[in-house]
């Protein structure tokens, strides 16, 4: 099954709280397992499950008015201790994107390297998202990789986003890097050949 990601259309999951560490979105407990399956079960887990495992029913993940591809957080995401746990979680519940006014460079490098796109807006822009969720919880957010932007059709508004060239090719085309090395072959044939 392909894991490209291009452009995206969905409702969003509104987490309006800033400071997110990696040990919040996937608790330390939980990293024994080497599989990439089953971490979205314990995603937020502490905020979302009483010790009893009751779901809270005030966290946003257990609202059914909110759901979508789109998780919409606060500045300053993926803080803390460096663990791609966080970004299988995250994929693993069904979440293609995650949009912040910032991002620990960490935490966007492992979400990249597994085909979960962070884009980063102005604090402004996030505001304007979180004020349209909250207002419709069926408001939409388009996100465009191939032209980097992300609009909030609602309003109309629009921003561009900034992405490494080389992570926005592999996400394009399903690459990982041995397939985006594979896909660049004749150019490293030719480069070999004209320097040997």
């Amino acid at each position: 099954m392909s894991k490209a990601i291009n452009n995206i259309s969905s409702t969003t999951v509104p987490l309006n709280q800033e400071n997110v560490d990696t040990d919040q979105i996937i608790p330390a407990r939980f990293l024994k397992a080497t599989d990439r399956e089953g971490f979205g079960d314990n995603l937020f887990r502490d905020w979302r499950y009483e010790s009893n495992g009751a779901p809270k029913k005030d966290f946003v993940l257990n609202d059914p008015a909110y759901h979508g591809k789109i998780l919409v957080a606060g500045k300053n995401f993926g803080c803390g201790s460096s663990r791609e746990h966080a970004a299988w979680a995250i994929k693993d519940a069904g979440f293609d994107v995650v949009v912040s006014s910032f991002f620990a460079d960490i935490f966007s490098n492992n979400a990249l390297n597994n085909f979960l796109l962070p884009v980063t807006v102005s604090d402004e822009f996030l505001r304007k998202i979180f004020a349209q969720v909250e207002k419709d919880p069926a408001t939409k957010i388009e996100v465009s990789l191939e032209h980097q932007t992300i609009t909030l059709p609602s309003t109309g508004d629009q921003e561009k986003f900034d992405i490494n060239n080389y992570k926005k090719t592999c996400l394009l085309n399903d690459y990982d890097d041995i397939d985006y090395l594979l896909s660049i072959r004749n150019d490293i044939e030719i480069f070999e050949r004209s320097h040997s």
